[in-house]
C-alpha cells in the first residue's frame, strides 16, 4: 500500500497495488475515517466518517501535495 511520504497533518494519504487499474485518484485517512478523490480533476468519488467542513480541508491537502501523489502513482503504476 504506498503511502505518500511527507504529508504534514493528521491525515494518511494511500493508493493500494491494485488500484492501478482505475483512474488516478488518492485515499485520505484518520482515526477510523476514510475517504477517496480523484486526481483530474480533484473530486471527492467516496466518504467514509469526514464532515464536509473536513473533506474541504483534505482536499487542500491533496492540492498541496499533488505533484507527490502524482509523481508515487506514475512511479507504481507506470501505464496508468
Amino acid at each position: 500500500m504506498p503511502t505518500i511520504r511527507g504529508v504534514s497533518g493528521p491525515y494518511r494519504l494511500y493508493f493500494y497495488s491494485f488500484d492501478c487499474n482505475e483512474p488516478m485518484h488518492i485515499h485520505a485517512e484518520r482515526d477510523r475515517m476514510k475517504c477517496k478523490f480523484w486526481m483530474g480533476p480533484i473530486m471527492l468519488a467516496s466518504n467514509d466518517g469526514f464532515s464536509p467542513r473536513e473533506l474541504n480541508r483534505v482536499r487542500g491537502v491533496i492540492q498541496a501535495y499533488t505533484d507527490s501523489i502524482r509523481r508515487a502513482w506514475d512511479e507504481h503504476c507506470p501505464e496508468g
